[in-house]
């Protein structure tokens, strides 16, 4: 058994390559994992920093693109992303990212991120602008094949 939901529209190449998986994922709120291995250190031997900001954005933008509606999707471009940096995630860490919609407009939303190692630090933390494509404010979507 899959430990990880079947969530639809939750794979892309670059996240599928950096071992990003969606773990729970409802309206405003989507939980990431990362299970991190050799190839995400740094020259330091920790964890690169672009990882833990690739997924700060990827939570973030999950977390205000869900959509129930099956044959449907909602997607976004992100238009601002910061990071703060506070603390070191060691190789073979499970990372969990929490991304959480603040607030959305008609075609913007904001939201706030935190990255989290095994033992429930923050190890960073960001927030970030998202930009709606056309037809993907409405919470319905638009076809998948659109």
């Amino acid at each position: 058994m899959n430990e990880f939901p079947d969530y639809p529209h939750t794979s892309s190449p670059f996240h599928d390559h950096l071992g990003v998986r969606v773990a729970e994922w409802r309206d405003g709120y989507a939980r990431l994992v990362c299970d991190t291995q050799h190839h995400h250190a740094n020259r330091s031997g920790i964890v690169h920093g672009g990882l833990l900001l690739s997924i700060i954005d990827q939570a973030a933008a999950f977390a205000g693109l869900f959509c129930p509606y099956p044959g449907r999707v909602r997607r976004a471009v992100t238009l601002d992303l910061d990071c703060r940096f506070t603390g070191q995630a060691k190789i073979g860490d499970r990372l969990m990212a929490e991304g959480r919609v603040v607030t959305a407009g008609r075609n913007v939303f904001f939201c706030q991120t935190q990255v989290f190692n095994p033992a429930g630090e923050v190890v960073a933390y960001g927030g970030s602008t998202h930009r709606y494509r056309a037809g993907s404010g409405d919470p319905q979507g638009v076809p998948e094949h659109q």
